[in-house]
């Protein structure tokens, strides 16, 4: 963070000061008070479990300079102290004041399915030509976005911000913080589906990312989502379509994996060019070519796009592969929805020459929706020909019931916890079988997968 004074902090969030010195200078922003650092401003959120403002002494015993306060509080000698309405909106408010301070090149990348992942291959991408900033794991939200934007530096040249949503209203409030002039959305699917009633809804609202477009700004798209597909072209600014689909500006041919690398083929303004990614499955090569068009579009060489490609990783929890001994597993425990298990589900199937087992628990905040979603992911698993099914929570039981409507003998056993879940699993692995892990957040379904590694390890 560029180094600011308390009294700038003041001005950007209206407040008042409450004790202290308005010349202080401030080294950072932090809203967690275990991450505390000496020169922080200490921003205390009252959460539904926690409230902040029980931590700020010791937040200033741990080298805090500062804090923000929504209430009264004692005097700290030697600290200050700024008083605003709500800390919420004050962090917001400053964020927007510090992303101002920068010329810096904003990349939002939303979606339903696949912020992170597309994040990361982005960075990769322009890292090999630009001095970049992410967001730092998934911090996406109304909070975690703008603790983000304090992580820029007069250095960065182009920072890649993931922006997520769940309800009316935050993508605008977002975007009024990091103004993005370049935006990729990677799908619509039905995450959050619950809140925002409808698929429409859910485009509208993502379309807000482009609330500070300018002339040179543009919108990149999957031009294999029908309801995206719709933009192309209808906007008042530059949109640019990556897919499958012949009628997208870049264009994935030739596809092979192996040694869980993908390679392909990329057409793009009549050129091709030949990539690889360590990374499986068709969504994968869809944030590849969103990434390869950001940094062409940036004005990185084809050449310098493709080598930072060539670095990217996958995020823990997101399609990691487990090598146990002749055995794979797959943790994409991070997070679900219909649109993400129906993907792993694929890449399930493509790396197995053996027996697949998919554990499966419940995919949230689907509403009233909830129960068909479930069972749709229980017919296409079927259809897929994945083996055995552990399903794992209250709503799984539809994914079970799906199955079962396709294959009536499918091994399929239906579980209440993520232990005996996990028990099951490893008295179900045999010699060269591969297997699925995955759940919404809330799930925890990474325990699985540590219980598992752990017993193998100790096995050994």
């Amino acid at each position: 963070m560029v180094k600011c004074t308390v009294k700038d902090i003041i001005k950007a969030t209206g407040g008042r000061l409450l004790f202290g010195d308005e010349n202080a200078v401030v080294k950072g922003v932090s809203y967690d008070s275990r991450d505390i650092e000496s020169g922080d401003l200490f921003v205390p959120i009252v959460g539904a479990r926690a409230d902040g403002h029980c931590f700020i002494a010791s937040c200033f015993k741990s080298g805090a300079t500062a804090a923000l306060t929504q209430k009264e509080i004692a005097p700290t000698a030697g600290k200050s102290c700024i008083l605003v309405r709500d800390t919420l909106f004050a962090l917001q408010d400053l964020s927007a004041w510090y992303r101002s301070l920068f010329d810096t090149i904003i990349v939002g990348v939303t979606g339903s399915v696949g912020k992170t992942s597309t994040k990361e291959m982005i960075a990769a991408a322009l890292s090999q030509g630009l001095c970049i900033m992410k967001t730092k794991g998934n911090r996406n939200s109304q909070i975690g976005l703008p603790a983000t934007m304090f992580d820029l530096e007069t250095c960065h040249e182009a920072a890649v911000i993931e922006m997520g949503i769940s309800e009316f209203d935050e993508m605008e409030r977002l975007c009024d913080i990091a103004r993005p002039q370049y935006a990729v959305m990677t799908n619509i699917g039905k995450a959050h589906i619950e809140n925002l009633k409808t698929q429409r809804n859910i485009l509208g609202e993502k379309l807000k990312i482009t609330n500070h477009f300018n002339s040179h700004s543009v919108l990149f798209l999957n031009g294999d989502d029908k309801l995206l597909l719709e933009l192309h072209h209808k906007m008042p600014f530059k949109t640019v379509t990556f897919g499958f689909s012949p009628w997208c500006d870049y264009r994935a041919e030739n596809i092979s994996t192996k040694d869980f690398k993908t390679k392909f083929t990329l057409t793009y303004k009549e050129r091709r060019i030949s990539l690889e990614i360590s990374a499986l499955g068709v969504h994968n090569i869809l944030n590849s070519m969103a990434a390869f068009a950001v940094g062409e579009t940036l004005g990185l060489t084809p050449e310098c796009v493709a080598q930072g490609l060539m670095t990217y990783q996958n995020a823990p929890m997101r399609q990691q592969f487990h090598k146990i001994g002749d055995m794979l597993l797959i943790d994409d425990s991070y997070n679900s929805s219909p649109e993400a298990v129906k993907a792993s589900l694929d890449v399930l199937k493509s790396v197995s020459s053996g027996k697949t087992i998919a554990v499966l628990a419940d995919m949230l905040e689907l509403g009233d929706q909830s129960e068909k979603e479930h069972f749709e992911v229980g017919v296409y698993l079927a259809k897929t020909g994945i083996d055995t099914l552990i399903a794992l929570g209250n709503q799984a039981v539809y994914i079970a019931d799906g199955a079962r409507a396709v294959k009536r003998n499918m091994e399929v056993y239906i579980m209440g916890d993520n232990d005996s879940a996990a028990e099951k699993l490893c008295g179900l692995m045999t010699s060269g079988c591969a297997v699925l892990v995955k759940g919404s957040r809330g799930m925890h379904t990474d325990a699985i997968v540590k219980y598992v590694l752990e017993k193998h390890r100790n096995d050994e």
